[in-house]
């Protein structure tokens, strides 16, 4: 039986634990050191592997000396495109099998002497130690042919094309004459904007633990798709999928960056495969930079015209960003505006161009994080050329329906979020006058901004097994990266079934479990929620069926939605049984439900979906920030997000989501930049030392208020968490940023140099 995205029945159970603050399960374990991480799971006669990059953007390996690495004690094997068994190439990506997505590049790795990007994997040293394989990869001598490249971003924009629609992305659109209406506007802004490349820093790297047996892969690695990843390890290696074991009980952090299969996992399985032997790759930090996707850097412009009234009647936004020759997928960055405001004539577009780079992928909110840093900009800046509160304005603005299409949105409270969030940070104290408000010597400036991601679900398979004991365990290979997902899936199964809580046990992680949705796009949650209530509703159909086939049953004559679940078991006003008490007498020690959902259909009906209605998780950012007037120095110093996500089932854990979100917003905004040599694509300051990510100092307090609202059309009323809270975080603060100095910048991040 399919789950059905369409509108859905409320939770049959009773609410007893759906929007506590649960403590996270997996908290004992991770605080205590006991959970054990892709890097972690010991393996007799385990070798060790590290890569060697090369260190040109384009060219042809002419030679490898090798012999110095060979001869160090303790290595195992060197290798390289001679003699290194040959994987399958990379499938092509197709929607049709949404699985392709999960190529982080189409290069063959080991099975060509073409370069593609400054960073490529060319050699794999194995060793008895992680400090002899570094040691003699250092030793590795390769010799180019260098072939021009284009490393350039600034440099190839203006090769940039139209990007070609992707069908389960937001892309161009056109509604009326964007242009004429932007030339006749009484009053417009046109601006550009630009943002630079990203990289994932996550805490845990990237690491894997390969062992063969025969045929059969047992891969530990911290995956964000596990069914996507075990597809295309089957594929490249020409097994089955059954052969492919991936365990991924825990995930040091991702955000995008574990969601597809890099060079690392497929060269750790590969050594194992070739040597014979237990491999384990752990990446360091350069490495993943070198060798895993981050986010395009991006160029926007966006144009908005209005009346004196502050009615938009022009808005124009069109981007360009970047993949590699050899992957990536283009970043929908206009997405958001699509939806944000009403305005007769729109303008969208995307291009992209293609550079001798290591791909973009997916980074926490691909898009809408950095596209709504342009048209939140300039919205405010509309703001300042009216003379009008920048909230006022995008109230004014505020549409009924789909700004581009029509569609109807089926939750949208931006309106009653801005309200609440004006109350809550004392906007009203705000003197609109840029640079006029102070404390002591520093300057002191207040910016608002929206939030908006959208809201999908993705097919998930789960089991509930019911047993006599009064234990309930859902089964599903869902992803843990920190967000909680075995316990608020507890949640809800508790809830459903009407048990406690602590009977509730929930097995993730693991390709032998039935396939669970990836934990991408923000859609695991209500996904595999949705699986749960499907299969806990067949396991109350399957108790009641039992219990009526028993004489002398409470419960017998009477129809299930008649029923409450609670204290353990069945109920109605009269009376009712405990599930123990109907699998006791029935002869049975358990029952079990399964709910199906296959891909097949799935772009298909989201594409259908999406010409129907809106969904969306919205926000209202509030931050506020100090400048020292001297050095320009910008601290922010309280920030206040308010959100309309939906249903909230665990108090804590969505806080702490949201939370992290607008953390990594700030470090978009004020530190974060991945510097390219634009003479060699070479990455000069792969590290945490020189990559500046957001620090315990640089972070205040953060305020975050949610307003628990669930839509009507999902599982449960959910939208979707991991995600909206970047969005709109970089807007927030340098529209801040121009009221407490009066300057707007317009390229991120906003460093020094760009205020003094």
């Amino acid at each position: 039986m399919s789950i059905k995205y369409a509108e859905t029945e409320p939770a049959t159970g009773t609410s007893k634990y759906v929007g506590q603050g649960v403590d996270r399960r997996d908290g004992p374990a991770k605080t205590t050191g006991q959970a054990r991480f892709a890097a972690e799971f010991p393996y007799p006669d385990l070798a060790y592997a590290a890569l060697v990059h090369a260190t040109i953007a384009r060219g042809r390996i002419i030679a490898l000396d090798t012999a110095a690495a060979r001869a160090v004690r303790g290595v195992i094997d060197v290798l390289t495109h001679e003699n290194a068994p040959a994987m399958k190439p990379a499938p092509k990506m197709s929607f049709l099998d949404l699985s392709s997505i999960a190529s982080g590049t189409s290069v063959n790795y080991l099975a060509t002497d073409e370069v593609h990007w400054n960073g490529q994997p060319i050699v794999v040293v194995v060793a008895e130690t992680p400090e002899t394989a570094r040691y003699a990869a250092s030793l590795v001598r390769p010799s180019y042919q260098e072939l021009p490249a284009t490393v350039d971003f600034a440099a190839g924009e203006p090769n940039a094309v139209p990007e070609k629609g992707i069908p389960i992305m937001e892309s161009g659109a056109d509604k009326g004459d964007a242009r004429a209406a932007l030339a006749a506007a009484p009053v417009s802004v046109d601006l550009r904007f630009s943002t630079p490349p990203y990289n994932h820093n996550a805490i845990e790297p990237h690491a894997t633990t390969a062992v063969w047996d025969g045929d059969h892969l047992t891969l530990h690695e911290g995956a964000q798709n596990i069914p996507w990843l075990r597809k295309h390890l089957a594929q490249r290696f020409g097994v089955p999928e059954t052969s492919v074991r991936i365990l991924s009980p825990y995930v040091g952090g991702a955000f995008g960056g574990k969601s597809r299969a890099w060079a690392g996992t497929l060269l750790a399985a590969l050594a194992a495969r070739a040597t014979g032997r237990a491999v384990r790759l752990a990446l360091t930090r350069a490495g993943v930079y070198h060798t895993v996707g981050g986010r395009t850097p991006s160029t926007q412009r966006v144009a908005l015209g209005a009346d004196a009234q502050g009615r938009l009647t022009a808005l124009i936004h069109t981007s360009v960003s970047r993949t590699g020759r050899i992957g990536g997928m283009p970043e929908p960055i206009t997405a958001a505006s699509h939806h944000l405001y009403a305005a007769p004539n729109i303008h969208l577009a995307q291009n992209v161009v293609q550079l001798d780079l290591l791909p973009n992928t997916f980074m926490r909110a691909p898009g809408e994080s950095i596209g709504t840093f342009a048209v939140e900009s300039a919205m405010d800046e509309l703001a300042w050329q009216l003379g009008m509160d920048p909230i006022e304005l995008r109230m004014r603005n505020e549409p009924e329906r789909g700004p581009v299409g029509g569609q109807r949105f089926t939750h949208r409270m931006l309106k009653e979020a801005y309200a609440l969030g004006a109350e809550r940070f004392g906007w009203r104290e705000r003197d609109p006058r840029p640079g006029v408000m102070r404390d002591g010597r520093w300057l002191v400036g207040m910016g608002v901004a929206t939030a908006f991601h959208p809201s999908m679900r993705m097919p998930a398979q789960v089991t509930v097994r019911l047993g006599a004991d009064g234990t309930l365990v859902v089964r599903s290979g869902m992803h843990e990266m920190g967000m909680g997902t075995a316990t608020v899936q507890a949640q809800i199964a508790a809830d459903e079934m009407g048990v406690p809580l602590e009977s509730v046990h929930v097995e993730y992680g693991d390709s032998d479990l039935p396939p669970g949705p990836g934990a991408i796009g923000s859609v695991q949650t209500a996904s595999a929620a949705a699986g749960v209530i499907d299969a806990c509703a067949k396991l109350k159909k399957s108790a009641l069926a039992l219990a009526r086939r028993a004489p002398g049953s409470p419960l017998r004559g009477h129809k299930l939605e008649d029923l409450v679940a609670r204290d353990g078991g069945l109920h109605h006003a009269g009376g009712g049984q405990t599930y123990g008490e109907i699998l006791t007498a029935a002869g049975r020690d358990h029952l079990e439900a399964e709910s199906k959902a296959g891909m097949l259909g799935f772009v298909a009906r989201t594409v259908l979906e999406r010409r129907r209605k809106v969904r969306a998780a919205t926000g209202a950012q509030f931050c506020e920030v100090r400048v020292d007037p001297d050095t320009m120095e910008v601290r922010v110093s309280r920030w206040l997000g308010v959100f309309d996500v939906g249903t909230v089932i665990n108090a804590k854990t969505a806080t702490s989501q949201l939370r992290g979100g607008i953390v990594m917003g700030i470090g978009m905004a004020l530190s974060e930049q991945t510097l390219v040599d634009g003479r060699d694509g070479r990455i000069v300051n792969p590290s945490l030392s020189e990559y500046h990510v957001p620090v315990h100092a640089d972070i205040p307090h953060i305020d975050v208020h949610y307003l628990n609202e669930p839509d009507p059309t999902t599982p449960l009323g959910l939208l979707g968490i991991g995600e909206v809270g970047i969005t709109g975080v970089a807007a927030a603060v340098a529209n801040a940023v121009r009221h407490a100095t009066g300057k707007r910048v317009l390229d991120l991040p906003i460093t020094l140099d760009k205020l003094l």
